[in-house]
């Protein structure tokens, strides 16, 4: 794809679309980040130089691996403000693909019985284990696709002698008339923002990238769910990706407009845009200064209404920044984060607890949801299910996967559920089961944990008592949500999930996305029905999926009844003041009229 036209006397303005993954405006000059991999060369080698190329893969890696280790020490150091807390999993996540023999045996394999060179087998390896990811339904374990990437990335920089690409650069300047009005209406012509335009950024990156003078950034690829994306999240940074071709198109030096609220990039702005764009940064800066002082705030309608807002989080590190945030408790603890890069080890009950633990006293007596393992046939754990996968007896979006494969594998089941029954001992804490649909699997779910309390009064190990709940994600459970609720304490929604199979919209499948619709009728039906019949009954109800954290949903679900929102920490304040500003009474009746809609999604705009 080629770049638009330059018009005469000046540059031509064109925008690229990504995806919105982290709020704001960033302006600034872009300095360009070219792949690692464009260039990489490909010859046969003789066979007595098998040791040394194997060698070079070898050092690199080594290098790869002493200086994420170097990063996890910086981390240490440095103060939560300054590091994330996602850094510290994205990295552990880096050096067990470093680690992985798929990989190292791989790249062995190329070199040793193809004799290609060093950097052609590692490409290679690359491309086998990329397909492998790309065939997971789960999509945080789809998007591990990029960390490997990212892991390949480094160790070719280090074989090529190349640095770290979000070093402080230093940018020449042009002098076209068009800049300098750029630089006056920013104010600042001694110090012009940066903003980084890159094929991808690893965690690495990003750790640089804080300590840096760039202001936002921009990826070719990339999802909602990717690291990069989680820690762009976390450090409120402005960011977009999955631009595809925004490296190709974006030459360096350009003036660029990066806006993390609609996921779109303007190169080459006019005057006029970056004037209105540079006011509705300003604007941002303000509304988050005010939103900030809504932290403290108890969450209540005009009407009185008391709202519960809890934060989602995916390690245990990760409570701090909740309670920071002013989440009331944690409605959405992601245990499936410590089962990650493993290959047949899996956490130990010692392990699990040490981690459940942490998040349980980060939250300082706020109660915590810890959801059990939600991965399952897009993981391979032995040969079995690698082999049905391959006589394609495997389909991972029906099949072997959160609660049926925790039910397939007892042992590791009831190691999990003895770890979050020990945690319960130190606060607060809500058990909660995802994907279930049968009666069979409530009784058998709930005969495990019985066992697993057993376990732990045979062996004299304390323990606490736990609220049971149950992930609402399949049509079959919302519309049995009387026998959910004779044996569940509370249910969580979980709309993206629900989204997904109501609709028969595989979300990873770019060409029905556009059919993934929160707003359907069925699927409005389905969350107001559920909402209801908790209430009626007096039992609690969240919805902890993508629409609890939207703004624009955030109204309509007060209308259905929902008292309790689960998102993730950065999403918090905003919601907040629409709370706010919500008289839940008067929003009711409009709630029925946007359910009773042949199109919601209109009335909702009225």
């Amino acid at each position: 794809m080629g770049r638009p036209g330059v018009a005469a006397g000046g540059a031509m303005t064109f925008s690229i679309h990504g995806l919105a993954v982290a709020r704001g405006i960033a302006i600034g000059r872009a300095v360009l980040i070219a792949s690692s991999r464009a260039d990489v060369a490909h010859y046969f080698i003789e066979p007595g130089q098998v040791q040394a190329e194997i060698e070079r893969v070898r050092a690199g890696r080594d290098a790869v691996v002493d200086e994420i280790h170097r990063l996890q020490q910086t981390l240490d150091e440095m103060g939560p403000k300054e590091a994330p807390h996602e850094l510290h999993a994205l990295l552990d996540v880096h050096l067990m693909l470093l680690q992985d023999d798929a990989l190292t045996t791989g790249v062995k394999h190329w070199i040793t019985d193809r004799l290609y060179n060093a950097e052609w087998a590692l490409t290679t390896q690359l491309e086998v284990i990329a397909r492998q990811f790309d065939e997971m339904e789960d999509e945080y374990l789809r998007e591990r696709k990029a960390d490997l990437e990212q892991v390949v990335e480094r160790i070719l920089r280090y074989m090529k002698g190349v640095g770290s690409p979000v070093a402080p650069p230093h940018v020449p300047r042009r002098s076209t008339g068009l800049l300098r009005q750029h630089e006056l209406l920013l104010d600042d012509t001694q110090d012009v923002p940066l903003v980084l335009i890159a094929h991808d950024l690893s965690p690495a990156d990003m750790l640089q990238f804080k300590q840096s003078v760039f202001v936002g950034f921009v990826t070719d690829v990339g999802g909602k769910t990717s690291h990069t994306a989680i820690v762009a999240r976390s450090m409120d940074i402005p960011a977009v990706v999955g631009a595809r071709s925004a490296s190709q198109l974006v030459r360096q030096d350009d003036w660029v407009i990066i806006d993390g609220d609609a996921g779109v990039v303007i190169v080459d702005p006019s005057a006029i845009i970056l004037a209105e764009y540079g006011f509705r940064q300003r604007q941002g800066e303000l509304e988050r200064g005010r939103l900030a002082r809504l932290r403290h705030t108890p969450a209540v309608t005009l009407d009185g209404q008391k709202i519960e807002l809890l934060a989602n989080i995916e390690m245990p590190e990760d409570a701090a920044a909740a309670v920071h945030a002013g989440a009331v408790g944690v409605g959405l603890f992601r245990s499936e984060f410590l089962f990650l890069g493993r290959q047949t080890t899996l956490p130990s009950e010692d392990e699990q607890y040490q981690a459940y633990r942490r998040a349980v006293e980060g939250m300082h007596g706020l109660p915590v949801t810890i959801r059990t393992v939600d991965i399952g046939a897009d993981k391979q754990l032995d040969a079995r299910h690698e082999k049905a996968r391959d006589d394609g007896h495997l389909n991972p979006a029906l099949g072997l996967r959160a609660i049926r494969w925790s039910l397939a594998d007892p042992a590791m089941f009831l190691t999990q559920l003895r770890a979050i029954l020990r945690a319960a001992a130190h606060g607060k804490v809500k058990l909660l089961i995802p994907m279930l649909a049968h009666v069979s699997e409530i009784r058998q779910t709930l005969s495990l944990i019985d066992f697993a309390r057993a376990e732990l009064d045979n062996r004299g190990v304390p323990y606490g008592p736990v609220s049971l709940g149950a992930m609402i994600e399949i049509p079959a459970a919302a519309l049995t949500l009387k026998l959910f609720l004779k044996y569940f304490d509370f249910l969580s929604i979980g709309t993206n999930d629900l989204i997904q199979y109501t609709l028969a919209i595989d979300r990873a499948d770019e060409s029905v996305a556009h059919l993934y619709d929160p707003l359907h009728p069925a699927v409005l039906r389905l969350v107001a029905d559920t909402i209801a019949e908790c209430n009626a009954q007096g039992k609690g109800v969240s919805v902890c999926g993508e629409m609890a954290g939207d703004v624009s949903f955030t109204r309509l679900l007060l209308g259905m009844g929902l008292r309790s929102f689960s998102m993730h920490p950065a999403q918090i304040l905003a919601v907040k003041q629409e709370v706010l500003r919500a008289d839940a009474g008067r929003l009711t009746p409009w709630a029925h009229q946007v359910l009773d809609a042949d199109e919601p999604a209109k009335v909702l705009a009225g």
